[in-house]
């Protein structure tokens, strides 16, 4: 049976399959807002701007923010997107 993805707000969530990842976020002190704005709409599918600004803000004040819960393939591909961009990202099953 093939994965499905509901959408809850800003985050895929997989219902089938195995293995769910939680990608995370962390907050730095070397890239500016609209660097991380931009990074997670260039890598992480489906996000908004105003999810992305959410997502970035949450980091920001809370030092760590859920991006997305998915598959773990996509989620190794969403982390190492956001690390290529100069981003702390990490994954954690989930």
């Amino acid at each position: 049976m093939p994965t499905q993805v509901q959408r809850t707000g800003r985050r895929e969530i997989t219902t089938a399959g195995a293995d769910p990842c939680r990608v995370l976020l962390h907050n730095d002190d070397v890239n500016d807002m609209d660097h991380v704005v931009r990074a997670l709409l260039l890598v992480v599918a489906g996000l908004t701007p105003g999810d992305a600004g959410r997502i970035m803000l949450e980091a920001h004040r809370e030092g760590i923010a859920l991006v997305i819960v998915c598959h773990r393939e996509l989620a190794e591909l969403y982390r190492d997107g956001l690390r290529s961009a100069g981003l702390t990202a990490t994954i954690e099953a989930g």
